[in-house]
């Protein structure tokens, strides 16, 4: 027993040393975990970690988690648009140190960033967004794109678009649906539905002067998930919210977001949900508008450029804007769907509006309950470019 006595003693302190050394990592590890996701979040302020943000938002969290952890790189990860943390912490052991069997500190290391993403830019293109609203839009877009994709590299990220007025354009056929406009039901959007041409010829000719029977080649076509960044850039710069107008319907924007945005048919390009993270991004400077709401964009004649829209394209007449009304009511149910899909909503809404409308878009949005960190105001043009990279703070929260 005495012989054996301090063999005892020793595997009794090693096995402390062990314990203290496996909760201290743990502790660093969980440390270094919110560092490196904190940096992350400050990549679209920093995207080549040489303005110093991310690096005090890493040992600042670092810090917060465990006191006396040391963080010794800071650096770019090995996915595209990441940071790589490093830290080590000080492990007070006992026998182990002086046996040299360990060095008496513990290190941990976590990489977090913008990966496994697929994210599609829903955006208005009605009349009302043309200039500098569309403009900084599109920049602002471009700009998010690049942080997502940036030029030379190939990450597991997509991006997409979905522009719409009173309904959306498809450039090519897919499957079971034909190349150009697209009623809610799915069908060919061919301008005034010919249950309502005898309406249209019996308008004075003063009126019939002002419809335009083709509303749909001048909306942008919607592009499918894509990784070519040069494609993405075209899409988005296509958009110049210019010639005639067929309305405001959110809805559809949002249904062929959700459509890009999943695996099936009619678009395939889509990984699975439990492989990347779907972001759906909305914009909209008005409520959804068929020419029945009043205001500055009522039509005091019927038929009339709204009627080429994606109700009245399929021969419904019953559709509108009221509040509580079908087009709200469909934006509403699409958004559900998009979320039972497995997609995160993220709603902009631009320009001046009433609360039921505020309200609308507050609903759409996939905030944590209490919150409303989906949702975001912009009063002013000026106020996109920087919502956009609020957005971006939130997409990078990811270990990777």
């Amino acid at each position: 027993m005495a012989l054996l006595l301090p063999v005892l003693i020793g595997m009794v302190g090693i096995a402390v040393d062990m314990g203290n050394m496996y909760m201290t990592h743990t502790r660093l590890q969980a440390a270094v975990d919110a560092g490196a996701l904190a940096g992350s979040l400050e990549l679209p302020y920093d995207p080549d970690l040489s303005k110093g943000v991310v690096r005090q938002a890493v040992e600042d969290m670092v810090a917060d988690n465990m006191e006396g952890a040391v963080v010794t790189d800071i650096s770019a990860g090995t996915e595209i648009r990441s940071v790589k943390v490093t830290a080590r912490a000080e492990v007070k052991v006992l026998l182990m140190e002086v046996l040299g069997m360990a060095d008496g500190y513990v290190e941990a290391n976590a990489m977090a960033g913008f990966n496994k993403l697929e994210v599609v830019f829903v955006i208005d293109n009605s009349g009302s967004m043309k200039g500098t609203p569309i403009d900084l839009v599109k920049r602002a877009s471009n700009e998010l794109a690049d942080l997502l994709i940036p030029d030379g590299t190939t990450p597991d990220t997509k991006v997409g678009l979905v522009p719409f007025r009173g309904k959306i354009r498809l450039g090519e056929a897919v499957d079971g649906y034909a190349k150009g406009c697209v009623n809610a039901d799915g069908s060919l959007n061919q301008g005034i539905h010919e249950d309502f041409m005898d309406e249209y010829y019996a308008l004075p000719y003063y009126y019939r002067s002002y419809i335009t029977l083709d509303t749909c080649s001048n909306i942008p076509a919607v592009l499918p998930l894509s990784k070519d960044k040069r494609t993405i850039v075209a899409a988005i710069d296509s958009q110049t919210a210019t010639g005639a107008a067929s309305g405001t319907v959110i809805s559809e924007g949002i249904k062929w977001a959700r459509n890009i945005l999943t695996p099936t048919p009619p678009f395939t390009q889509a990984g699975d949900k439990e492989d990347f993270r779907k972001i759906m991004i909305v914009l909209t400077d008005g409520d959804t508008e068929d020419g029945e709401c009043g205001g500055s964009y009522r039509a005091s004649y019927r038929p009339n450029n709204y009627w080429t829209n994606a109700y009245y394209g399929m021969g419904v007449d019953t559709a509108h804007c009221n509040d509580g009304g079908v087009l709200n009511a469909d934006m509403l149910a699409e958004a559900q769907a998009a979320k039972d899909a497995g997609i995160e909503i993220f709603s902009i809404r631009f320009g001046s509006s009433d609360n039921t409308d505020i309200n609308l878009m507050k609903q759409i949005a996939s905030s944590k309950q209490g919150t409303d960190d989906h949702y975001f105001d912009a009063p002013s043009v000026y106020d996109i470019p920087d919502i956009f990279k609020q957005i971006g703070k939130q997409l990078g929260w990811r270990l990777l």
